[in-house]
């Protein structure tokens, strides 16, 4: 039998609410399919070890952390504390020092999920975005210069390596010809003219190593209407780390909501821990109410177990969670249900055996 060692890292608002129910359904696949198993380990890092300790997390965290198959991290971010920090000082600190430069988030409406836009079908919005998870807008390079002064100026820096752009661009060429899907770049080329003219030459160099690949190009604010307008263009997209951060959010809007959104931040060399999470943030106003989504964080497990070879498994997760929204049931709140956090992650726990 196969053991994954996995960190846990609940961190904030509805995080440990979900996370209760991630680790379920984690358990519930290894006891059905019995060759593998899961050993979790807490670290109860976060806003709150913040205010107590004035760090997010220990000194050796990361060390701590390094030993692991596998990270699974809640939310991150609760009032009191300056977004910059929560998030700098937890969620891209592990990504980066972990070298996770690969974030996929899959944008796909689930058959009885709720879609603002008018007659659109779950053909029509299925796409995966890999979005460079390292560097770029997010290098968190910079200045500010004569604080406080009439003559106070910030400077932010997009950092651009060769490495770094061409691993995340052919690593969607990879994925585009192994799932024989097209793929779109998404620059901004006509005003970032060095960043972007840069990233844009990368994608053209590779593209001629994988001339099988049907691929377009569209700057963001096109992509943005065009995701509106007409998603069934979009299968794999490549863009950079705030733009894809930026557009996953759109996505999430027109696939369900933010409670169906998920996110895996990948070392696709096994380095280091790789880690899953839902992107919906921490929702304090929500908080311990146990009315919180968990199926974004369930389907952020899917993507654990399909990196770790199981896809079978990480689909069938995925197909469960469609068969609750199909027949509308064990619903939370956000989704047009009376469920708790808790029954909705028992109920899908349900439907997996029942699948298996």
């Amino acid at each position: 039998m196969n053991q994954y060692r996995i960190a846990v890292i609940p961190g904030d608002g509805i995080g440990p609410e979900v996370m209760t129910e991630n680790v379920r359904i984690l358990q519930t696949v290894a006891a059905i399919d019995r060759s593998f198993s899961f050993e979790f380990q807490t670290f109860s890092w976060g806003c709150q070890y913040y205010l107590q300790t004035g760090k997010m997390m220990p000194e050796d965290g990361m060390e701590q952390l390094r030993s692991f198959d596998a990270i699974l991290l809640g939310a991150v971010g609760y009032p009191g504390v300056p977004d910059h920090i929560s998030l700098r000082e937890l969620l891209l600190k592990i990504r980066h020092d972990f070298d996770e430069y690969i974030n996929l988030r899959p944008v796909r409406l689930l058959k009885g999920a709720p879609c603002p836009l008018k007659a659109e079908n779950t053909q029509n919005i299925d796409m995966i975005f890999v979005r460079e998870n390292s560097e770029g807008e997010y290098s968190g390079q910079g200045a500010w210069l004569y604080k406080n002064s009439p003559q106070e100026v910030v400077i932010q820096h997009g950092v651009f390596s060769r490495k770094g752009t061409e691993r995340v661009i052919r690593y969607a060429y990879e994925l585009a010809r192994k799932e024989r899907k097209t793929l779109t770049s998404i620059s901004k080329a006509n005003a970032l003219n060095y960043s972007m003219v840069f990233w844009d030459q990368i994608f053209e160099e590779l593209g001629k190593e994988y001339p099988d690949v049907k691929t377009s190009k569209l700057l963001v604010d096109a992509a943005a209407m065009f995701m509106v307008k007409d998603p069934k263009r979009f299968q794999i997209v490549v863009t950079s780390n705030l733009f894809g951060d930026i557009l996953t959010d759109l996505g999430a809007a027109i696939a369900g909501g933010m409670g169906l959104a998920a996110g895996a931040n990948i070392n696709p060399e096994h380095k280091y821990p790789s880690m899953f999470e839902p992107i919906h943030g921490s929702a304090p106003d929500i908080a311990g109410r146990g009315i919180a989504n968990p199926l974004a964080a369930i389907w952020s497990a899917s993507q654990l177990l399909d990196f770790l070879g199981y896809e079978e498994w990480g689909a069938r997760i995925v197909d469960a969670i469609e068969k609750m929204l199909a027949e509308k049931h064990a619903l939370t709140p956000d989704l047009g249900g009376s469920a708790s956090t808790s029954e909705c992650g028992k109920a899908l726990a349900g439907i997996l055996k029942q699948l298996s």
